[in-house]
């Protein structure tokens, strides 16, 4: 009887133990960041200065009151001979929960309702923006939260990249995280200096499968420069030979941009 009794008794110690550590792995599994880019297109000037005044004097204001302190507002470098205009707005969320309860705290703010009832409610006919597209993503493991870079150049000097590989497959795609990883790509962006700001797979969006993630440099020499550095690194060269990294993107697209004067980055 004494002996059953110590067995469950192990039993149960080992059991809680299981239960104790799983939680542990799982709650460290899910302190991974998600991300929401919103990119609102737009087809001329006066739409770009509507969309700034809303996120300037609504939009941003109503989210910092949430909590959320970061938000990163950009424009590409190519907008101003652009047809289609673009303006890109990065929103840091802790958990899921947080990125669907801001929606619906939104929803409910007077104050942000008012400042931008002109934009919320515009006419049909007279829309401020032709199409806006919301892109979530789930950081990686290798950076699960969002570092802000210490760059001392002016706004118009300072570069913001912002890069998208999608795969062919999902397989394909699982491998190039992977790659990032376990493999040290990340690891390599942080030693030669890019200041990566969030490396994150997309998990709804457009692209799919793909991922996406965001360097930042002082001004376009310097960027330039470093992309110069890491082609020619050994460590690039050995990483980018493994067979198992073979054909992981079939396609890239390079976005470079400037913050906005009332961007938090």
């Amino acid at each position: 009887m004494k002996k059953n009794g110590f067995l469950l008794g192990c039993s149960v110690i080992l059991m809680a133990g299981l239960f104790l550590f799983g939680n542990s792995a799982f709650a460290k599994k899910h302190t991974k960041e998600f991300y929401q880019i919103k990119i609102y297109s737009l087809k001329n000037n006066d739409q770009v200065a509507r969309v700034d005044s809303f996120l300037r004097t609504a939009y941003l204001p109503a989210v910092h009151r949430l909590g959320i302190q970061k938000i990163g507002v950009f424009k590409p470098i190519a907008n101003d001979t652009a047809t289609v205009k673009k303006i890109y707005v990065w929103i840091p969320f802790k958990t899921l929960k947080q990125f669907e309860k801001t929606m619906a705290q939104l929803e409910k703010d007077q104050t942000y309702l008012t400042e931008g009832k002109s934009f919320l409610q515009a006419d049909f006919n007279n829309a401020p923006f032709i199409r806006v597209e919301s892109v979530l993503l789930h950081a990686f493991d290798k950076q699960p939260k969002y570092e802000i870079p210490n760059l001392q150049s002016s706004v118009t000097d300072k570069v913001y990249e912002l890069r998208s590989y999608e795969s062919a497959t999902d397989y394909l795609f699982a491998g190039k995280v992977r790659m990032f990883n376990a493999g040290g790509e990340t690891a390599l962006f942080k030693r030669l200096g890019f200041n990566a700001i969030f490396y994150a797979s997309v998990i709804s969006g457009a692209q799919m499968p793909n991922l996406v993630y965001m360097t930042s440099f002082e001004n376009m020499e310097q960027r330039n420069a470093h992309w110069k550095n890491f082609g020619s690194d050994p460590e690039w060269k050995t990483l980018s030979a493994l067979p198992e990294y073979k054909n992981t993107v079939s396609h890239a697209d390079i976005i470079l941009m400037h913050a906005t004067d009332y961007s938090d980055l």
